[in-house]
């Protein structure tokens, strides 16, 4: 759910029906233990609830960037305890965010409820990878944990440069391009 439309329990459970009303199977937020009153308000409704910890991209301009969480053992046992505490309010499975692999592994291995890494290593229980990072989308901006499988940014890049100098030359305003009349 969008930052800051999850402030208060009531105030989470409201937009969290406005997204089930549309059509959502769950619902997601970004943060821990510190938002349990939310998650709880969340699946005390009944809604399925995926929570995630870790990097929190929404809130990334305050954390002051893209960093690596759980390095440090007091990051991974807060994490851990995160864990520990969407797993008990209802949450039916876990996203780590750019957590350090080791910490990964162990909040997979203490937690009963399914693990999904996006960056945080081989031992989480699933993996994300977001499309824009896969195709190569963001030529400035590429995780230091993606490969791009492609590099679309680059072929929007040749086919508006193409566009622009078919027109700059008449060629794209051509009879080719333009539709005609019936009569």
């Amino acid at each position: 759910m969008p930052i800051h439309s999850y402030d208060t329990p009531e105030q989470a459970l409201a937009t969290a029906k406005q997204f089930v009303d549309v059509g959502a199977q769950a619902v997601k937020l970004e943060g821990g233990a510190s938002h349990v009153p939310q998650i709880e308000a969340i699946t005390r409704a009944g809604i399925a609830f995926l929570a995630h910890i870790g990097m929190l991209p929404q809130s990334v301009r305050e954390e002051g960037g893209y960093k690596v969480k759980g390095r440090t053992q007091t990051e991974a046992e807060a994490l851990i305890a995160d864990a520990h505490a969407v797993e008990k309010a209802g949450a039916f499975a876990v996203v780590l965010e750019i957590v350090a692999k080791e910490t990964a592994k162990q909040i997979t291995s203490a937690i009963g409820i399914p693990t999904i890494g996006i960056g945080s290593g081989e031992h989480c229980d699933g993996q994300i990878l977001v499309t824009h990072d896969l195709i190569g989308l963001f030529p400035w901006f590429t995780p230091k944990f993606v490969s791009p499988e492609a590099r679309v940014a680059e072929e929007i890049r040749r086919a508006a440069t193409s566009f622009i100098e078919q027109t700059r030359n008449g060629n794209a305003l051509s009879n080719r391009f333009a539709a005609g009349r019936r009569d």
